[in-house]
């Protein structure tokens, strides 16, 4: 096989291998529940609006520059008997067109992008939700001040309803993200920072966050929840108030344990929770309406009989570096805990 005909067959591949990695890349179904490109909101579908006019300009410019380095290449490639080519030093015209026609573009990309930062910057008017979320290693605590409402990992929303998300951290930096709702923003301790979701349409939008924050970074998730406002409102009265009493005798044990119990080391479940609503600020979640929640565990784990039991019974071998320690619970104490919990609605 001649240079020439090897140097063909390995373009051939290097160009079958592209080919195939762009397929492979672009083989996703839509309305994936985390998918940037298919917004659900008038935040994401701005930012949407801002991303494909310059993700296209991108490409133009991709397309141009490499074709004319390809053309390059093997237009004055090389060739056996061809001397050192002549050295030439510079050409004005040429320079002074790959600089002002790159800063003219940038100069046009650059009106739309500020108009809308500024635009994604104001507080909504109007009617609106106030939100307030606390990032911690590794959950997020949800305030409604309004509604005199603290729940954790799952954000209740109405449709068609501006929601103005007010957010900090208490420990290191976190980011809140939501794709197909809004873009990325950073929580930093002693810092406030401010964004605005809206959903279109009813439905669980997942979020997680965006930052790398310790140990369980990934199992930092949330939900945020879209639902009439009828529905909506019915959920905030019933979490506004306090749970339901549990009669139920092991559920009665339950809470003994919770309120007055304590375990390894002299630890007691009230030292880092409340099961009182409008409580926050503790170590751990609030759990006032725990058996209302889908999740629990910073989102990552269904709220089941089974998952709730794996977790009392050993919390960091379900969430590395988990704040909850391993209390090292009986199993009828570990009933006991699930009959009430689950009962918190």
């Amino acid at each position: 096989m001649t240079a020439r005909s090897r140097a063909r067959r390995g373009l051939r591949l290097a160009a079958g291998l592209s080919v195939l990695a762009v397929s492979l890349v672009a083989c996703a179904h839509r309305n994936l529940p985390q998918d940037t490109l298919n917004p659900a909101g008038p935040t994401a579908r701005t930012q949407a609006n801002l991303f494909w006019p310059v993700f296209w300009i991108a490409v133009g410019v991709f397309v141009v520059v490499e074709s004319l380095l390809v053309y390059a290449l093997a237009r004055f490639r090389h060739r056996p008997g061809r001397g050192i080519p002549t050295q030439v030093h510079g050409n004005f015209r040429m320079e002074l067109a790959w600089t002002v026609a790159p800063a003219v573009l940038l100069a046009g990309i650059a009106v739309p992008t500020v108009a809308t930062i500024f635009r994604l910057a104001e507080k909504p008017t109007g009617h609106y939700l106030q939100v307030d979320v606390t990032g911690h290693q590794w959950w997020w605590e949800v305030h409604y001040p309004s509604l005199k409402v603290v729940t954790a990992n799952e954000i209740h929303i109405p449709v068609g309803v501006p929601v103005y998300v007010t957010i900090t951290s208490i420990d290191v930096i976190h980011s809140f993200w939501v794709p197909r709702l809004a873009g990325k923003q950073d929580l930093e301790p002693g810092r406030t920072n401010h964004l605005t979701i809206e959903a279109d349409e009813a439905g669980t939008y997942l979020g997680q966050c965006a930052e790398y924050c310790g140990t369980s970074h990934a199992n930092m998730r949330f939900r945020v929840m879209a639902q009439p406002q009828s529905a909506f409102d019915a959920w905030a009265k019933g979490q506004a108030a306090a749970a339901a009493v549990p009669t139920d005798p092991l559920a009665q044990q339950g809470q003994q344990l919770f309120e007055q119990g304590r375990f390894a080391e002299g630890l007691q479940c009230t030292a880092c929770h409340t099961n009182e609503p409008n409580v926050g600020g503790t170590v751990g979640p609030n759990l006032s309406h725990f058996g209302d929640r889908t999740t629990f565990a910073g989102s990552i784990a269904e709220n089941t009989e089974a998952n709730l039991r794996l977790w009392l019974t050993d919390p960091p071998a379900m969430k590395p570096g988990a704040d909850m320690p391993n209390l090292h619970l009986s199993s009828d104490q570990i009933d006991a805990l699930i009959a009430y919990l689950e009962g918190l609605k």
